[in-house]
């Protein structure tokens, strides 16, 4: 009888430490990869991270298509993330005076668990799993259409956050935009960022400063590089950038749209045509030197209820 409860005794021990063992185990396998996702926020270069060398994403890919892109609105920007200039790893970054006329083609990457809950430079709770970015030099908060220039893929997000300070790349996004956009797998991806400004958007606050800091120098007497002709480097865009206004599938109505259109404006009005099966009729306006008169002429477009504009090169 002893031997026989002994035995007892043993088998339930082994029992208990094998159930310990598989939960322990199925612990292991819920636990994100630690894969290097390419991203990298402004938040990761303050030493805040502890244990956190290293981002990573999902051990396994997460469809993000039932999530919604950001929608442009109107928000007052505070000094919360719209420090200017300021300085990250040795290098001084300077915020744009006035965003709507930016565009720029370059390196996008994304950043995943390592910022997850973690405080934006606005202040916000970074979530991985909404539509957001990081911008070096944007106004915070602004909204911005970012395409894979690979696969024709297209996203807003809402800019929240400083970064990527990466050499050659220009946004960092959310894990849910770059899933939407597939470049989560490859960690980088080609892409075109434009502004997207939300109707009744008043004057950039950067621009209002500089405005009156030029009002200031007019009664000091001085001459500033606007007034003496001096154009900026920043402000040229590619060769070959127009701004699409619409798309036919019929070529009378794209001629006729084009004319009426042509009236109020006092810039080129043109029609690129698409390579069949599916021609299209595109009507474009265009082309522009520089950033200043794109958004001229959009300002030109709104006047006449033509709200929607795209930047596309030809």
């Amino acid at each position: 009888m002893r031997k026989v409860r002994a035995k007892g005794k043993l088998n339930w021990a082994g029992l208990g430490f094998l159930l310990a063992m598989l939960a322990l185990l199925n612990a292991c396998s819920n636990t994100p990869k630690k894969t290097d996702s390419g991203g990298s926020s402004s938040s990761s270069s303050g030493g805040r991270y502890q244990g956190k060398d290293k981002d990573w994403g999902p051990d396994k890919e997460i469809d993000m298509s039932h999530i919604p892109d950001a929608v442009p609105r109107y928000e007052s920007r505070t000094i919360a993330g719209n420090k200017n200039p300021y300085t990250v790893l040795g290098k001084t970054y300077y915020l744009m005076d006035d965003e709507r006329a930016y565009t720029e083609r370059g390196k996008a990457s994304w950043y995943g668990y390592k910022f997850n809950g973690e405080r934006t430079s606005n202040g916000e709770l970074y979530d991985m799993f909404s539509m957001t970015g990081a911008h070096k030099t944007l106004p915070i908060p602004s909204y911005v259409r970012v395409t894979n220039l690979d696969n024709g893929k297209s996203v807003v997000v809402r800019i929240n956050d400083r970064g990527p300070f990466h050499d050659g790349r220009i946004i960092d996004l959310s894990y849910a935009a770059a899933q939407r956009l597939g470049i989560t797998r490859l960690g980088t991806g080609n892409v075109e960022v434009e502004i997207v400004v939300p109707d009744g958007d008043p004057r950039p606050p950067l621009r209002t400063r500089k405005t009156e800091l030029t009002a200031s120098a007019k009664e000091a007497g001085i001459v500033t590089k606007a007034e003496a002709g001096i154009a900026s480097h920043d402000n040229k865009v590619p060769e070959g950038t127009y701004l699409q206004i619409a798309a036919f599938g019929v070529e009378s109505s794209a001629k006729q749209f084009a004319n009426s259109v042509r009236k109020a404006l006092s810039y080129p009005v043109v029609i690129s045509t698409a390579a069949a099966p599916n021609k299209l009729y595109r009507v474009r306006v265009g082309p522009f030197a520089d950033a200043q008169s794109m958004q001229n002429a959009r300002d030109q477009l709104q006047k006449i209820d033509i709200l929607q504009s795209h930047v596309v090169y030809q």
